[in-house]
Parts: C-alpha cells; sequence; structure tokens
C-alpha cells in the first residue's frame, strides 16, 4: 500500500514538473510570436530577460535599472522606401503643401530628395533647412501636422498607411521588454517632436521615454530675444523656432542618453553604424548583464533590403559581438498581414 501511494505521489510530482516545463516554453513562444522559433536573436533575447528578472539568478537586474534604447528608422519603423519619414515630412511639406511658400534652397533640397531618395551626407546644412520648414508652429498645430501625414499611405506598399509601418515582430520586443519590468526609450536622428507623433500611441511609451534630435523653441512675444532676457507669461504658447540644435546620432546619442535617463543601458537595438556608440555604450563596461543587437536589411521580397549592406553589418556584428538579427530568416511578417510590397 505504501509502495502504491509513494509511486502515485512520485508521479503527480513529476507531472507537475511537466506542465511547469510546458508552461513555460508557452510562455516563451507566445512572448514573441512572429518571430520563427529558431532564430538565434529570439534565443538570446528570452533567455536573456528570464534570467535578468529571476530574483534568484546572479544576473538579475533590479526593476529601475532595466533599460532598453531603440533607434527609429530601420529599427523599429520602415527606413528604406523612399527615405526616412522626416524627410519625407520636409518633402510634403515644401513641394506640397500650398500653404508654405519655400525658399529655393529648400525646393531644391525637397526635389533631389524626391528624385533620388538618397540621404545627403550627414551636415548642418540640410537640417538647418528642415528645421526652417516649420518655423512658427505652435506644439499642437505640429503633432496635428505630423498626424495628418502619417495617415497618408506609405509609398511603396498597398493597404498600408505611414503610421502603420512599423516592424510587428519588433514592436513585439518593446511590448514584451515592457511586461517584464523594463523601461523602453526611443533614441533617434528624427526630430523629438516628430518621435513623440509616431511611437508614444503605437508604442505605449510617455514622451519622456522619446530622445530625438532637437530644434529650438520659443515663445510666442519673445521677438528674436535670448531665452535668458524672456520670462514666459500667461497668454503666450511654445513655437517652434526653425533653428536645429543636435542631431541625435553616433555619439550623440550616448550624450543624451546619459543626460536624459541617467542610467547606463543594458539593452540597446540599432540598424546602421549611427547606432553603433549606442549599442556599444549598453554593452562595454557595464555593471549587469547586457547585450546589443543590430537589424540586418536582408528581406528584399517582403521589404526593400539592401543585400549589400546587411552583409556589412553581419560582418560588423561579428567584430563587435552585436548579435545579429534577420528580417528575412527571423521574421513570420514584417508588417499587417494585408500590406503588399508594390515594386522592386
Amino acid at each position: 500500500m505504501k509502495t502504491t501511494k509513494h509511486n502515485f505521489l512520485k508521479l503527480v510530482m513529476l507531472a507537475s514538473f511537466a506542465a511547469l516545463i510546458l508552461a513555460s516554453c508557452s510562455k516563451s513562444n507566445k512572448a514573441l510570436s512572429l518571430w520563427n522559433d529558431e532564430a538565434p536573436a529570439k534565443k538570446a533575447l528570452i533567455e536573456y530577460v528570464e534570467s535578468v528578472t529571476d530574483k534568484k539568478s546572479a544576473d538579475f537586474i533590479p526593476v529601475e535599472r532595466r533599460i532598453a534604447t531603440f533607434d527609429l528608422d530601420g529599427t523599429l519603423f520602415c527606413e528604406t522606401n523612399p527615405t526616412y519619414f522626416d524627410f519625407q515630412l520636409f518633402i510634403h511639406r515644401v513641394l506640397d503643401d500650398s500653404n508654405y511658400t519655400p525658399t529655393e534652397e529648400q525646393k531644391a533640397l525637397a526635389e533631389e530628395f524626391r528624385a533620388t531618395g538618397k540621404v545627403p551626407p550627414l551636415g548642418k546644412e540640410y537640417e538647418r533647412m528642415l528645421a526652417s520648414a516649420y518655423e512658427g508652429f505652435t506644439l499642437k498645430e505640429y503633432d496635428s501636422y505630423v498626424k495628418d501625414f502619417m495617415q497618408t499611405s506609405q509609398p511603396g506598399y498597398k493597404n498600408l498607411k505611414r503610421a502603420d509601418a512599423f516592424y510587428r515582430p519588433m514592436v513585439e520586443v518593446v511590448n514584451y521588454l515592457t511586461e517584464n519590468g523594463f523601461s523602453v526609450y526611443v533614441s533617434s536622428g528624427t526630430n523629438r517632436l516628430i518621435l513623440r507623433a509616431l511611437v508614444c500611441d503605437a508604442l505605449k511609451l510617455p514622451p519622456k521615454q522619446v530622445i530625438g534630435s532637437d530644434n529650438v523653441l520659443v515663445s510666442t512675444n519673445q521677438e528674436g530675444k535670448d531665452g535668458l532676457e524672456y520670462t514666459f507669461t500667461k497668454g503666450d504658447k511654445v513655437l517652434l523656432g526653425g533653428v536645429n540644435i543636435i542631431k541625435n546620432l553616433q555619439m550623440n546619442k550616448v550624450s543624451t542618453i546619459v543626460k536624459e535617463i541617467g542610467y547606463q543601458p543594458v539593452l540597446a537595438f540599432g540598424n546602421s553604424f549611427t547606432d553603433a556608440s549606442m549599442v556599444n555604450y549598453a554593452m562595454y563596461d557595464n555593471e549587469y548583464k547586457s547585450l546589443g543587437f543590430m537589424l540586418c536589411c536582408d528581406d528584399t521580397e517582403r521589404e526593400y533590403g539592401n543585400l549589400k549592406k546587411a552583409e556589412k553589418m553581419l560582418t560588423d556584428c561579428k567584430a563587435n559581438g552585436w548579435i545579429p538579427v534577420s528580417m528575412k530568416n527571423d521574421w513570420k511578417i514584417i508588417y499587417g498581414e494585408k500590406a503588399e510590397k508594390t515594386s522592386e
């Protein structure tokens, strides 16, 4: 009788243990369901999160130090067709908005963008022109202007609005990290106010967790006075000053993260060498276990990939210890299920 009872208890314990294992596996698979199960990046991220959120683990990270930073274009959001969202907005403002009279150099730049889709070398001149196109907008007016443009169709695709041109597997990553106590920040070269309109609702992030390039802000009645010489008063409104301050790329990303977050991130996600500083800052000399991921634009069927750039990024990942993410091999879907690429 004792033997029978002992065997029964043993079977119950084994069944319970098996159930726990299955539940754990099910939870892991459900966490990133739009990723292929064999994707190395998926496995690495889930193993990492499970380790650093387990209080019994030597790798445990307290909630306040679970900081993850993401680039936007090409990491979370469509980059490759025809060009960056902020440049597309500039083209619309200069060439299509009948309420705006552009300068000749703004018009020439916008026409070049539209004709080639290429980004010019980083420089202060074109950043100055981008900023000046919105001078005088109030914050609400600019937010509405950006959101109206977001409702137009994403070029190169059917059944896809610009507002929905997020990589859905990466949105899953943001949600997964948030659910596990991470504070997610988006750090991009795109203007901060454009970023807020794009990502706050889509990724359920507060504006304070959005870091971007910045322009001068002024008050309605400031009339050219330096900010040290003017006091904001009742009835004043904040306006875009039409002058750029900082382009949030490369080392500037590290600088803004240090100043605005105050903690060193433990996870970072990018897609180009302009994100390398941000990713390396998370990985190197960190008191907590940390990882860096880089997306490779290797999907030419569902997306406008660039195999030469993807191969270069894969080489850079091996050289720098970054974990590569293959858009082609790791993801079941990129955009919405009805979205279709329309051209080569």
